[in-house]
Order: structure tokens, then sequence, then C-alpha cells
């Protein structure tokens, strides 16, 4: 049994927000390399369903990945690191939303020493935009015979 799991509760939330940028929007755009014309062509993006661009549903995976991120700090040496990430997009996400991504600790699976969260990005009107499930691995500590 690995007693670093008793530093994560269930119950236990974070949550993280930011308001999206153009700037956001390319610089992501330039670090994955995602620059489909829904993201950077406001001419292109006029003619989707959105009628204007949108940002990039992993940069919503992005900003759950910094919630896991706090959660993994809240592990004593050597720590947890993110597992593996379930998440739908389910509504887009323009420039100028205000994102609200939370994580709430549902799920402690002792045998695999895992932590299973409900994910969540919501909009400043509600909405969610992004919804799933991610999973915190927490690493087993060197144990030290004298």
């Amino acid at each position: 049994m690995n007693p670093h799991m008793d530093y994560l509760k269930i119950g236990e939330t974070e949550s993280f927000s930011k308001t999206v940028s153009e700037y956001d929007i390319y610089a992501f755009a330039g670090i994955v390399g995602d620059f489909y014309g829904v993201h950077l062509n406001e001419e292109y993006a006029k003619q989707t369903q959105f009628g204007t661009r949108i940002a990039q549903g992993a940069l919503m995976v992005g900003f759950i990945a910094t919630l896991m991120g706090y959660m993994a700090a809240k592990v004593p040496s050597p720590g947890a690191v993110s597992y593996r990430y379930d998440i739908k997009f389910k509504a887009p996400v323009f420039m100028g939303d205000t994102i609200t991504s939370k994580l709430v600790l549902i799920e402690k699976q002792e045998e695999r020493n895992s932590c299973i969260y409900e994910a969540t990005c919501a909009n400043q009107n509600g909405v969610i935009v992004a919804a799933g499930q991610t999973v915190l691995k927490v690493l087993t500590p060197d144990i030290v015979k004298e």
C-alpha cells in the first residue's frame, strides 16, 4: 500500500480560471502545430457553424493539466504524474471567454496507486465546454532498508 495515496482525499477539488485571448490561441497553435483555419483564419471560421474563430479543444485539456499539476504537488516526493485524460468537447470556446476548469477527486484505486478525477471546463455563462475524467498516478516512494 502506497502511503502517499493518503495525501489526496475523496471530494477534494481544485479550480483554475483564465480568459482565453487571441494570443493564447496563436501561441498554442505554434507550440502544438494546430494551424487549422477554424482557430486562426477569421474568413475561414466565418463559414463554419461557429461563425468566428474558436480555441483549440486541446487548450482546455491544457487547463485541466494545470490542475493535475496542482494535485500532483500535494503528494510528497517522488510525487505523482498525469496518467490519462478522457475529455469530450461539448461547446466551442471563443476569444474572450473566461474558462473555469475544475477537478474533483471521485475515486481512489489504492491497488493501482491511481486517483480518478471528474474534470470540467465551463465558460463565464456556466456552459460546460469540456468534461470527462482524468487519472493521476501516485508514484511509489523508495523504501530505504537499513
